[in-house]
């Protein structure tokens, strides 16, 4: 699973004068664990340049293309290169196959899809799922995100859509006009939440300014903690022209958040578990889980972010609300732990919790949950 820092590279001629070694050193710097870089715009090619008669044009189709020299510039320095296209929806299955030849073409691990106002309008949840099934079609391994707004409430693009066919979703928690990231990222992060679709939550933060507005560097480093105490795994920023060419005071608090967290040993996902638990947060409980994994109980199974999301939902809110989770007993093999516990809520308690946790990558793939509540 995508983790730590990420920054969106929208057009690679502005930054650090064009130079694919530059670009890879200064996000090796900044510690930045992947680079989404605009390869599409719609049917088209993006970062493509050409020369003529001593003039630039910048994203000329069949023109020089730029990306693939910062891809591999960035992987030599250990970071992921990622593509993004902004998508219009006039001619879904062109733009999705473009999206696919890029993808392939760079040998991306990872794709964002850009959806925002053109998908607000009538009917354009036909063209969205014909966009995403044909993209999905074409990149059946490759990990597949959703950039859109922030507040799925106010903004009726076919999100249940776009997320069906996506591994993560990045909201743009931009906080415009305003001073309270903190705030506004948590509001986002519970509107997703109440939607039927749910994957993992990996927020853009803003490092950029329009309208006479600017994000500070101290609204940057609010917004990197607030992703952390959230327990979420990472997060990007828009946009790498603005934060570091037009105003580095933007890109020095992304450069000096540590992330991952230093820490002398892993916590082990037994201990993570448990305060996940405690927490009363679904989404940090879900967050553990791989994207396919499984959860059994002897009334049910579920599988899926969204199913095991909507079962902690249940858990944490109606059966045992703000519950107190207590260890009493670990035990592991190679990709094996055995958790047993008690909770005590205000509506009951549990004295016979057991867990068996099925592991894969650090990540829970197979759960079977036992235990009785003896109601208060």
């Amino acid at each position: 699973m995508l983790q730590g820092k990420g920054m969106y590279l929208w057009q690679i001629h502005r930054v650090e004068g064009g130079n694919p070694a530059a670009v890879a050193e200064a996000a090796h710097q900044a510690g930045l664990s992947h680079v989404l870089i605009k390869i599409a715009d719609g049917r088209g090619t993006y970062n493509t340049y050409k020369v003529q008669n001593g003039r630039e044009f910048y994203n000329y189709q069949g023109g020089e293309d730029h990306v693939p020299a910062v891809a591999a510039a960035l992987r030599a320095k250990g970071i992921q290169p990622w593509g993004w296209q902004y998508i219009y929806g006039e001619y879904p299955v062109q733009e999705a196959r473009m999206a696919v030849q890029r993808v392939k073409q760079f040998n991306l691990p990872g794709f964002v899809v850009n959806a925002e106002i053109e998908f607000q309008e009538r009917g354009m949840d036909v063209k969205a799922g014909a966009y995403m099934e044909e993209l999905r079609a074409g990149l059946p391994n490759t990990t597949i995100a959703l950039s859109s707004f922030r507040y799925p409430n106010m903004h009726p693009i076919p999100w249940d859509t776009f997320l069906e066919y996506c591994d993560l979703n990045m909201p743009q928690v931009y906080w415009v006009g305003a001073n309270n990231p903190a705030q506004q990222l948590l509001k986002s992060i519970r509107e997703f939440q109440t939607r039927k679709v749910w994957r993992p939550y990996f927020p853009t933060g803003a490092a950029y300014g329009e309208h006479g507005w600017r994000a500070t560097p101290e609204q940057v480093s609010a917004f990197l903690q607030a992703v952390k105490d959230n327990g979420l795994p990472g997060a990007n920023f828009w946009e790498w022209y603005y934060a570091r060419q037009y105003d580095h005071a933007l890109w020095n608090p992304i450069e000096k958040f540590a992330w991952p967290a230093e820490a002398s040993q892993p916590v082990d996902i037994g201990t993570r578990y448990l305060e996940a638990l405690n927490s009363s947060d679904p989404i940090k409980v879900a967050s553990l889980y791989s994207t396919a994994g499984l959860h059994v109980t002897a009334q049910q199974t579920v599988q899926g972010s969204e199913s095991i999301l909507g079962w902690y939902n249940t858990l944490l809110r109606q059966t045992l609300p703000n519950a107190r989770f207590e260890l009493t007993g670990q035990s592991q093999t190679e990709n094996l732990r055995t958790l047993t516990w008690t909770a005590e809520s205000a509506t009951g308690r549990v004295l016979d919790g057991k867990d068996t946790l099925g592991l894969k990558d650090d990540q829970i793939a197979y759960h079977y949950s036992y235990f009785t509540v003896q109601k208060a």
